[in-house]
């Protein structure tokens, strides 16, 4: 169903997506296990409509739907590949796109990028010093970052970008990734860090080897598509970059915004592999040992997507911003609201005792979890000590004693002729332990005890499971 994000993520073989009686129609799944789900125009709280998988369908009809409630289509491929986005569009500006092609020529194009990788270098900078704990690290790149402003060329920045990602990709190379306890002895070996970010595969962080590597080129491609909506949102061309060079194998705009973005992404990914456990049912490898995401953990992950948008939202207006202050103003649109870059450490979550980034499905951090849970328990058990001694408690308990001083009482005056051990514990395997439990006013647990022979019980009992341990 559609998370609370507004974000509908599905998947499977023969996928469909069409317009019935005025209703979304999405049929998803695979073979006998489907599931149907019907939107009205109304009230629908859908916002992106993510679709994992490359068999299907999705009618024009359903496109039009999308667009006129202002909703996106996104299709993502599980190895961080973006494949296409529809987003809700408005009327070209022929103005601003030839002013955005001109930027090159005029210079604006350099300074526009000094700002987009000057904001992604103080985003790394600060994960080096705050999530790292590399003061060295920190300062190597604020030194890297200093002297931007006065970079001469696009190669320049793009020399200094990549001096400053290969010390801050370094130091996350030995970190270690957590798995759960039942998955430990299955992990093999180069999956229980987070490794080097460049694949053996493809020389380049494409086709990830291992399952964190493999979330991030995921997130880093839902962010690649809200990229792309912001941008024509902002009526700027998604393929025309500033900054990354020209290729029909990417939106380079749509590259270019998410740069100040990227560290959101690693802060959000760190502290997930620092403070919780991965699972192993949430990956798959191929046979060229290529690590991908199952289909429940990716759509997890793409209901992230609202988030990523929000940021990178304000970068596009900034950016469109820049571009249309260079039209002549004879011909200049109605001014763009401008709105601050965000900052590079803005957590999805927060926890809410201490403020630590957490995943969006829990509330504490790993650190404050297990002393609020301590604490619940300690007042729960108080709770239970209080209950168990009101009157009625003990008057409850009084009457069950008398009960028992009773028949221990008769049960000396008759004795048994049972010999426990050889007539009732054999027998009582092919008793049920609610029968036992019953029989006797004994929880199962006890039961269990009584059946395996570690607890003997009093021989006054011993006739009833006599009765019960005979055949019939």
């Amino acid at each position: 169903m559609i998370a609370a994000h507004g974000v509908l993520t599905v998947s499977g073989f023969g996928l469909k997506v069409c317009v019935e009686r005025g209703h979304l129609l999405i049929q998803d799944g695979a073979y006998f296990e489907r599931t149907e789900i019907r939107l009205p125009r109304v009230r629908h709280g859908l916002r992106r409509l993510v679709v994992i998988g490359s068999d299907g369908f999705i009618t024009i009809s359903a496109l039009r739907w999308l667009a006129e409630q202002n909703a996106a289509f996104v299709m993502l491929n599980r190895n961080g590949t973006v494949l296409g986005v529809v987003g809700p569009t408005s009327p070209g500006d022929a103005r601003l796109r030839r002013a955005q092609h001109k930027a090159s020529e005029s210079g604006l194009a350099l300074r526009i990028a000094q700002e987009l990788v000057a904001r992604k270098l103080q985003g790394q900078e600060s994960i080096a010093n705050e999530m790292l704990n590399r003061p060295d690290l920190a300062a190597l790149i604020s030194q890297l970052r200093s002297p931007l402003s006065e970079a001469e060329s696009i190669d320049h920045l793009r020399a200094v970008e990549s001096q400053a990602a290969s010390a801050y990709w370094d130091a996350w190379h030995s970190i270690p990734v957590a798995w759960s306890r039942a998955d430990e002895k299955k992990v093999p070996e180069h999956w229980r860090t987070f490794g080097t970010r460049i694949s053996p595969l493809s020389g380049s962080p494409r086709k990830a080897v291992n399952p964190a590597n493999a979330i991030l080129n995921y997130l880093y491609a839902v962010l690649e598509s809200e990229a792309r909506i912001a941008a024509t949102a902002c009526r700027l061309d998604p393929g025309l970059g500033l900054y990354h060079l020209d290729s029909r194998t990417r939106d380079s705009l749509a590259c270019d915004l998410m740069e100040p973005c990227r560290p959101l992404v690693d802060a959000y990914v760190l502290d997930w592999i620092k403070s919780e456990q991965l699972t192993c049912s949430w990956f798959f490898e191929l046979g060229d040992g290529n690590c991908r995401l199952m289909t429940p953990f990716a759509a997890k992950l793409s209901t992230t997507a609202p988030a990523w948008g929000s940021v990178v939202r304000p970068v596009a207006e900034r950016v469109a911003h820049e571009i249309e202050k260079t039209i002549p103003k004879a011909t200049r649109r109605g001014s763009h609201s401008i709105s601050p870059l965000p900052s590079p450490r803005k957590p999805l979550s927060a926890c809410s005792e201490c403020g630590a980034s957490i995943l969006p499905s829990r509330t504490y951090c790993g650190t404050c979890a297990p002393e609020i849970e301590r604490s619940r328990l300690l007042a729960a058990a108080q709770l239970g000590r209080a209950a168990s001694h009101t009157a009625q408690a003990e008057a409850q308990r009084a009457r069950a004693q008398r009960r028992h001083r009773a028949a221990e009482k008769s049960w000396q005056e008759q004795g048994t002729s049972f010999d426990y051990a050889r007539d009732i514990l054999p027998g009582l395997n092919r008793v049920r332990l609610r029968d036992i439990a019953s029989m006797l006013g004994v929880s199962k647990g006890y039961a269990s005890a009584i059946r395996h022979g570690t607890r003997t019980p009093h021989p006054r009992h011993w006739e009833k499971l006599a009765r019960l341990s005979t055949p019939r």
